[in-house]
């Protein structure tokens, strides 16, 4: 920019003042800030969109490789989603092929008694016997009767007939 000291700009304010006279030199001054902050705004506007532009650029390349990079990773998806759908079909072709067993209804009644048989034994309660061997509470107690078979003993006094 024009470099402008000390002496420069008193140079500049006496000239203005002969030529412009007294009278109109701050209104003539007003008007010079004021075109100078307009100019100044303009031109920091102008860098800012300029900023701008720059960004939204670098976004959108940065969105076209991160575009790229998500195509490529789901073709490489797809082509081992493809290969392993191939695979798993092939195995269960041969395994269709190769053996067909159906199961017969002795196998299916057996199946279905041990199935009713472990569900009796998940579902039901503890046998007694199994309850006092390990301490478990066989039946309970209510409050008072609780109160009562707890109660320490009192010693009867002796009666002297």
């Amino acid at each position: 920019m024009i470099d402008l000291g000390i002496a420069k700009m008193a140079m500049i304010g006496a000239v203005a003042l002969i030529v412009i006279g007294p009278e109109k030199l701050p209104k003539v001054a007003r008007m010079a800030g004021s075109l100078f902050g307009r100019a100044q705004r303009y031109i920091n506007q102008v860098k800012e969109e300029v900023s701008r532009e720059i960004e939204l650029d670098a976004l959108r390349k940065m969105q076209a490789d991160v575009e790229a990079s998500a195509s490529e990773f789901s073709a490489a998806m797809q082509t081992k989603l493809a290969e392993a759908e191939q695979n798993v079909n092939s195995i269960w072709h041969e395994d269709q092929h190769a053996t067909r067993a159906v199961p017969d209804a002795s196998s299916l009644a057996r199946k279905a008694k041990e199935f009713r048989r472990k569900k009796l034994v998940r579902t039901s309660a503890l046998p007694a016997w199994y309850k006092q061997q390990h301490g478990s509470k066989t039946h309970l107690l209510s409050g008072s009767a609780r109160v009562a078979k707890y109660r320490p003993r009192v010693k009867a006094a002796p009666s002297f007939y």
